[in-house]
């Protein structure tokens, strides 16, 4: 035994420990990426913008039928949420593309290292939420909601990819408005609201006002989260807003923004499109509003702290969409005389 060990080479010994340990290393780095992909593709604020116009669309339903469908609810919620992931990763795979992404430590394609899997993925999972929206629509027996659907799945697709990339000319934030407002809040409400028997639900001035307001809040995000990317945008040619008013004129334009987003809820107050209580819980968000103006307006030169600012912009987006989305349900349960005016 002891001329067996006298035997073994030490330098092959050494070898396999570390083969080892760089096996240990590689594992170690690899679930590290997968655990933080993860956590960047299930980051809730992310879902906010898909969770926020289906609420609003079902409760503008409810306060037009008394009707709302549970299991279609939470059919919408998963199909949007796989179409939202759709947008994130395609938008993560075109902007490597251009190098737009290149030092961005959050993009999928930097932290898997394929370009291929991660479009792959967002296809797959942009076809697998459209089924789910499809199957909704059909069961709601109403063809228009998916028409909506599909022009606001559209407006995602120009915005980010070629050979359109519209974002690169500064369109993204009106594209993004029409998307999540006009299109998919109203697509929501034509679904909820209708049944195999009743399945032509008018449109109504509540549900527009409704859609524009969430539609503003949406697009808020967007704006928000191209503040620390400024000089980034600016040398791959992408020309959104922020990289042609600069970090300063775009804090102004987010102070106008929320000043307005209030004072078209009053508006839609005053010529009775939306309900009180929608006009009542809304103006309880107020302070989140001038937190966020507050926040632009401290930081935007400072590109660590100001990357926040789309995340207060989310939070925005959720109280205010929550706020409307109950004083629409609370207004059909407490003032049942209230009808709103049909518009088409």
């Amino acid at each position: 035994m002891a001329a067996a060990f006298c035997n073994l080479n030490p330098g092959s010994g050494l070898k396999k420990l570390n083969e080892y340990l760089l096996d240990q290393s590689y594992i170690t780095r690899q679930v590290s990426v997968l655990s933080f992909t993860l956590k960047t593709l299930a980051k809730l604020p992310i879902y906010s913008v898909a969770l926020v116009p289906l609420t609003v669309g079902s409760a503008a339903a409810y306060f037009q039928t008394g009707i709302c469908s549970a299991r279609r609810y939470f059919v919408l919620l998963a199909s949007s949420a796989l179409i939202i992931t759709w947008l994130n990763l395609s938008n993560d795979v075109y902007d490597f593309d251009t190098g737009a992404d290149k030092n961005k430590k959050e993009s999928v394609v930097n932290l898997v290292g394929s370009r291929t899997g991660t479009l792959v993925a967002a296809y797959s999972f942009l076809a697998l939420g459209f089924m789910g929206l499809t199957w909704a629509s059909v069961e709601a027996g109403n063809m228009r909601s998916i028409i909506l659907l599909a022009c606001a799945i559209i407006c995602g697709y120009i915005y980010q990819c070629p050979p359109f990339r519209l974002s690169y000319q500064g369109l993204g934030e009106p594209l993004c408005f029409a998307a999540f407002g006009p299109f998919a809040s109203t697509a929501f409400y034509l679904m909820q609201g209708s049944t195999s028997e009743m399945n032509y639900l008018p449109l109504s001035d509540t549900i527009l006002s409704a859609s524009v307001l969430v539609g503003f809040t949406t697009a808020l995000i967007l704006f928000c989260s191209h503040f620390h990317q400024v000089e980034g945008d600016r040398a791959v040619g992408k020309m959104s807003p922020l990289v042609r008013l600069g970090t300063r004129g775009g804090s102004r334009v987010v102070k106008v923004a929320v000043i307005a987003l209030y004072l078209f809820l009053f508006a839609f107050g005053l010529i009775k499109a939306l309900p009180f209580t929608c006009i009542l819980l809304c103006a309880l968000t107020l302070p989140m509003g001038k937190m966020v103006v507050r926040y632009v307006e401290d930081n935007h030169k400072d590109k660590q702290k100001i990357f926040m600012a789309k995340y207060y912009c989310v939070r925005l987006h959720a109280l205010f969409g929550a706020a409307l989305a109950a004083g629409l349900v609370v207004s059909r349960m407490v003032t049942k005389g209230y009808v709103p005016r049909l518009i088409i």
